[in-house]
């Protein structure tokens, strides 16, 4: 069962996702909030696996409410669901701890399936977003990193899981911890989150590969 907490202004999304939520096997909303206040005050009793947040809240943004609620709970899930889908906002999520950026357009199977990816240690975002990252940068050839190293965070950059990942470059799952472990040494980053943000803020990857 995957718990998952609401973070959403608008009365009619929450209640709509909290419905799907809750009417899907295998998943379960235990907290619904209409304001990053309640829910930095109330999370931390009551951890979810995962939490969509939305950016565009009245008091404390979504981005803020990230940072915060991650200075108590540095390994919780945070997904955002925003309408937001400029450069400069998908960074400053990323790198604020977001571990995935979706659209509110998304369809409900891909938002099941996203959540889904977020609990099992994904880094799901919505093709647009994705796409929109790929025209706006290019490869930067001047890393330290080795071309396979490059290969995994390209691949963990696409919400891959170490499976995954494995699976992709045919290597094991032990070897894609390693190389994980030296771009994080490399990258002077200590997460998924902070990876994936440097990778696209420093144009590491080309996520059209």
């Amino acid at each position: 069962m995957i718990n998952v907490s609401i973070v959403e202004d608008d009365d009619e999304i929450r209640e709509s996702l909290s419905i799907l939520i809750n009417g899907t096997p295998g998943f379960v909303c235990i907290g619904t909030f209409d304001n990053c206040e309640s829910a930095i005050a109330t999370i931390p009793k009551d951890p979810p696996d995962v939490m969509l947040m939305d950016i565009g809240l009245p008091g404390i943004s979504g981005i803020e409410g990230i940072r915060k609620i991650k200075t108590k709970l540095p390994n919780i899930n945070i997904l955002m669901l925003t309408v937001h889908g400029d450069s400069k906002r998908v960074f400053e999520a990323l790198c604020a701890g977001a571990c995935g950026y979706l659209i509110k357009d998304t369809p409900p199977a891909r938002l099941l399936d996203a959540i889904s990816e977020a609990h099992n240690g994904g880094a799901p975002m919505s093709t647009q977003i994705a796409r929109m990252v790929v025209s706006s940068f290019k490869t930067n050839s001047h890393s330290d990193l080795t071309q396979r190293e490059v290969e995994v965070l390209n691949q963990l950059c696409k919400g891959k899981s170490y499976r995954m990942i494995a699976d992709t470059l045919f290597i094991s799952e032990e070897t894609v911890r390693r190389h994980i472990k030296n771009i994080y040494k490399k990258l002077e980053v200590s997460s998924k989150s902070e990876a994936v943000a440097k990778a696209l803020k420093e144009r590491l990857v080309n996520l059209v590969h």
